[in-house]
């Protein structure tokens, strides 16, 4: 697999990482119910594939998603890059609760690292920058930490580029995890040039848009889903959004067709095309889907492809406005 270098780091991270947010099971923001078993499979799979990092957070499944990871790391000898995130507790009800001061952070910490199984984080993000006026508080606990060895690297998620201006006078910024996909492009607005001129690596998550861009979605798997899967509730799943997609993902079937790949690929492959961006975080419920996407590691577009989807994405875009 490709790798690429994560900003400053001594991180050579393949191209593809793993992502754990759908398989830590119900939580407000969760994907349905999910098998334990499938889920270590999954992740299992992953590493012998070669893939040498896996991305998870203490949120995801209440802490679950973590424990998942640290089953699995016990089950092999492979020892791949853990990144994990921090700045979001939960309540009763299992709904997420921001909160980025000092001790918090210091016990999420203590945490991730017993459900992990690990000595040591090698990268500690911050999940949201929420609430605003305290992320300076928990940057200097982070720091802390990484000065203590219990972190390598500090990274933040989901920050605009004052965010990042406001932290990085404190500490070094290692990585910026933004959402990208070909849906979703606002990163490429100012935070790619920002992060290229500060060295910041960018590992993007989301981008096959929670399985829209798979080439296996229809309305009949969204009538499907599980009523607590959150993606009910997202705008990208709903009308007139979701019919264009579909429509979008035909044309981009002809495209990866054309190669002998997946739509699932080419979207990956499609964020990779950026020099800005390290990696991309994909997903994985079961052992059959990082098969087929860890091969995007290996996929460079042409400009042939990347200029035609360009003219499809701007397709679509003409048909929301019209609508």
């Amino acid at each position: 697999m490709q790798t690429r270098k994560l900003g400053q780091t001594d991180l050579m991270l393949t191209t593809v990482g793993l992502g754990t947010w759908a398989i830590g099971g119900p939580w407000q923001w969760g994907w349905g119910p999910q098998d334990d078993q499938e889920a270590v499979a999954a992740i299992l799979a992953a590493l012998d594939a070669g893939i040498n990092w896996i991305d998870t957070a203490a949120v995801y499944g209440l802490g679950h998603s973590e424990e998942l990871v640290g089953r699995a790391l016990r089950q092999t000898k492979r020892k791949p890059y853990i990144a994990t995130k921090c700045g979001l507790r939960w309540n009763e009800k299992r709904e997420r609760v921001p909160c980025l001061k000092r001790q918090s952070i210091r016990q999420e910490c203590h945490e991730s690292l017993q459900r992990l199984g690990v000595e040591r984080i090698d990268l500690y993000q911050m999940h949201w920058p929420e609430p605003p006026e305290d992320i300076e508080e928990a940057w200097e606990e982070m720091a802390l930490l990484a000065a203590e060895g219990k972190v390598r690297y500090l990274g933040v998620s989901n920050f605009s580029v004052e965010q990042m201006e406001r932290v990085r006078r404190i500490y070094p910024i290692s990585s910026l995890q933004p959402p990208y996909s070909m849906l979703h492009r606002e990163v490429e607005k100012e935070l790619l040039g920002y992060c290229a001129r500060h060295d910041i690596g960018v590992i993007v998550y989301s981008p096959m848009q929670r399985g829209l861009l798979t080439g296996k979605f229809s309305r009949e798997r969204l009538a499907a889903l599980a009523p607590d899967d959150h993606r009910r509730r997202i705008p990208d799943f709903q009308e007139p959004q979701f019919t264009a997609t579909l429509e979008l993902v035909e044309q981009l079937q002809k495209i990866a067709q054309r190669h002998g790949r997946t739509v699932a690929q080419l979207a990956i492959s499609w964020v990779l095309r950026r020099p800005e961006v390290t990696a991309a975080i994909v997903g994985a419920r079961q052992p059959d889907q990082i098969a087929e996407t860890v091969q995007a590691s290996n996929w460079n577009l042409s400009k042939k492809d990347i200029d035609e989807i360009e003219k499809l994405l701007a397709e679509r875009e003409k048909k929301l406005a019209g609508s």
